[in-house]
C-alpha cells in the first residue's frame, strides 16, 4: 500500500479512498460513537479509531474494492482498547508502533502496549486533555488541556516533569492577568520532527511556539523579559527547557481554533478552525503564507509525507486535498453524511 487515506465523521463511519481519483474504497461502521480522532500505524497495517471513551484498532485490508466501496458493518477489531471514561480527544503512535498513547476529556493521559489492551501508563493532567503529542528523540509526551496547561510528562514513570500556562503570564506574557485569561483551554498542541519547535494553541486561536531545547545562553537571555517577582522555581525551571519564540493570533475575536499541526518538513504550522479556514504559517517568520478556504468549520488536517499536500476534514461533509504549491483543491472526497471531523494519512515509504 503506497498511500493510505481515511476519514472519519459524526456519522459513525471510517471511510477510506483511493488518493489520486477521489474513490471510496471502504467504509467500516463505528457504531460506537462519533469519530474523533483517527491515526495510521508507520507500518501502515492498522488503523486506531478513538470515538466517546473508546479506542478500536483496525486491521488495513489490501484486497479492497475497485468498484463499488466495500462496506464492513460488523467487522471486528483486531483491539479494542476500553480505559477511558469520556471522550478521547488524541491519539498516536511510537515510531515503531510498539504503543499507542491518548488523551482524553477524563482527564487523563494514557499509554496501551498494543500486545495487551490495559494501559501500561496513565498520567493525571487534572482536567479535560484536548491534545497529546510525542517528543521522539526523548521518551516525552507532552499535552494541552482544558484549564490552559501545556504539560510535560516523562513516559519512564516520572510523571509531569514540567508544566506551563501560557495565558497566565508566567510565560512572559505582560497583560494583566485574569479568571478568565488563566483558563484559556489548549487545543492543539504539537512538535517538529526535528524537536526544535514545539507549539500550542489556545481554543481562541492564540499560537504559542517555543524551542524545546532551552538550556545555556538562551534561556538566561531569554528569562531576562520574565517579570522576575512573578517566576517561581518552577517557572524558571520551565524557561531552562522551553524558550519562547513567538505569540500570535491566528483567529479573530469569536472565532476558534479547532487543531493546528507542524508539517513533517518543519517548514509550516497549519491551524483550523471554526472559520472555515486552514492557515499555513512559515515557522521560520511565523508569517500567514496561505490560507485555504472551505464552506465550513474545519476540524482536522493531515500533510502529506513530504509536506507538499494537505487534507483537511469540514463540517460541510466534505474531505479536501490542498496542492499547497498552489493553494488549489486537488481532489474532493465525498460520501460522509455528516460532518468530517478527522482524517489520517500515511503516504511514507519507510
Amino acid at each position: 500500500m503506497s498511500v493510505v487515506l481515511a476519514t472519519g465523521g459524526y456519522d459513525h463511519t471510517i471511510r477510506f479512498w483511493e488518493a489520486p481519483s477521489g474513490k471510496c474504497t471502504r467504509i467500516i461502521k463505528f457504531t460506537d460513537s462519533q469519530l474523533n480522532r483517527l491515526e495510521i500505524t508507520p507500518d501502515k497495517q492498522f488503523i486506531a479509531a478513538a470515538g466517546n471513551s473508546i479506542i478500536r484498532v483496525y486491521e488495513i485490508l489490501s484486497n479492497q474494492s475497485n468498484t463499488l466501496p466495500q462496506t464492513d458493518p460488523v467487522q471486528q477489531p483486531a483491539l479494542t482498547i476500553d480505559g477511558h471514561t469520556a471522550n478521547v480527544t488524541s491519539i498516536g503512535f511510537q515510531q515503531e508502533g510498539r504503543f499507542l498513547y491518548s488523551g482524553s476529556e477524563d482527564g487523563t493521559v494514557k499509554v496501551w502496549d498494543l500486545r495487551n489492551p490495559k494501559y501500561c501508563r496513565s498520567f493525571d493532567a487534572g482536567s479535560a486533555v484536548n491534545s497529546v503529542t510525542l517528543r521522539t528523540d526523548r521518551e516525552e509526551f507532552i499535552s494541552g488541556d482544558a484549564n490552559g496547561f501545556v504539560k510535560i510528562w516523562d513516559f519512564g514513570g516520572k510523571g509531569c516533569i514540567n508544566s506551563l500556562n501560557p495565558s497566565s503570564g508566567s510565560s512572559g506574557d505582560r497583560r494583566s492577568k485574569s479568571a478568565f485569561e488563566g483558563n484559556i483551554a489548549i487545543q492543539a498542541v504539537d512538535i517538529s520532527e526535528d524537536s526544535r519547535t514545539l507549539v500550542a494553541v489556545g481554543n481562541h486561536g492564540t499560537v504559542y511556539a517555543w524551542d524545546p531545547s532551552g538550556g545555556g545562553a538562551a534561556a538566561s537571555s531569554t528569562a531576562q523579559h520574565y517579570d522576575q517577582e512573578q517566576l517561581t522555581e518552577a517557572d524558571i525551571r520551565i524557561v531552562s527547557v522551553l524558550r519562547p519564540i513567538t505569540k500570535f493570533s491566528a483567529f479573530l475575536p469569536g472565532q476558534y481554533c479547532l487543531h493546528a499541526k507542524i508539517a513533517p518538513d518543519c517548514r509550516h504550522l497549519v491551524t483550523t478552525g471554526s472559520n472555515g479556514t486552514a492557515k499555513l504559517w512559515d515557522t521560520a517568520t511565523w508569517e500567514l503564507t496561505q490560507t485555504l478556504p472551505n464552506e465550513k468549520w474545519v476540524w482536522d488536517a493531515a500533510f502529506c509525507a513530504d509536506s507538499s499536500y494537505l487534507v483537511t476534514a469540514s463540517s460541510d461533509h466534505v474531505a479536501r486535498l490542498w496542492n499547497l504549491r498552489t493553494g488549489d483543491v486537488v481532489r474532493q472526497y465525498r460520501g460522509h453524511q455528516s460532518a468530517v471531523t478527522c482524517v489520517a494519512l500515511n503516504d511514507s515509504n519507510a
